[in-house]
């Protein structure tokens, strides 16, 4: 278990984002391609910006998957990933070799997730970018996770503790616009990537971070399954390590 502890979240974003160049560079020289995870949310901001400020990365090298998104959400909403992903990132690299976003909006989302699985199962990943929610979850697998599906994309239900998390973060004007299900990439499917960066800011998260990092592995605290991953390396703050009692 890798574990850094920054001062501030700006430092811990510029930390997890030059780990995640370095790897992308890494596997680009040594496979000539590199398929990648990115997540979104406020704990993201600072580690896309590394990506884009290293120009020593070829983009058109790198296949990209992302994590979620709601279901029934309009790509124009201020919350929906697929635009946070184009306008904070995919707007501001030179073109991928291939990009595959979560569609939200698809008319059958059950076979969004069929689409999606055969894909990234042709694309096996190398390096994927993830957070833990204030609930503990890992991409949209809320409590009481899936740990067993061997399915790559699932459709969700999600949990109010969620749904509440994403209000108070400022993506939606009221709790009742939160869409109650999503698209999330699963837990085994995060789990079979080569090398996991977890980037976890913020006090509102000291109590998940805890749980995930020192509880048992179990699908109540779903981010905890990432203990049982080889090469996964976590960054912390101050503010969300500040209930851990390891060592960095």
């Amino acid at each position: 278990m890798n574990i850094f502890i920054e001062n501030d979240p700006k430092k811990l974003g510029e930390a997890a984002g030059k780990n995640a160049a370095h790897l992308i560079k890494q596997v680009i020289s040594e496979k000539g391609q590199a398929n990648i995870i990115l997540a979104t949310g406020t704990s993201q901001f600072e580690t896309l910006k590394q990506l884009i400020d290293d120009k020593e990365i070829d983009w058109s090298k790198v296949v990209m998957f992302h994590l979620d998104e709601y279901i029934g959400l309009p790509e124009t909403e201020p919350a929906s990933f697929r635009k946070y992903l184009k306008e904070r990132f995919l707007n501001n690299v030179a073109p991928l070799q291939a990009v595959h976003l979560v569609d939200g909006e698809a008319s059958d989302p059950q076979e969004e997730c069929e689409r999606l699985g055969k894909i990234i199962a042709e694309n096996p990943i190398d390096i994927a970018l993830v957070g833990i929610g204030e609930n503990g979850h890992l991409a949209f697998n809320d409590p009481p996770a899936d740990f067993n599906t061997e399915k790559a994309y699932l459709v969700v239900d999600l949990e109010a503790g969620c749904r509440m998390q994403q209000f108070a973060e400022g993506w939606f004007k009221s709790i009742d616009e939160v869409p109650k299900k999503a698209i999330s990439m699963s837990v085994k499917q995060i789990m079979s990537s080569k090398h996991i960066i977890c980037s976890v800011p913020d006090s509102r998260k000291a109590e998940a971070v805890k749980n995930s990092i020192e509880q048992p592995i179990s699908n109540l605290y779903p981010a905890s399954i990432l203990q049982a991953h080889t090469n996964c390396t976590y960054y912390f703050d101050k503010a969300s390590a500040h209930f851990l009692q390891v060592e960095p």
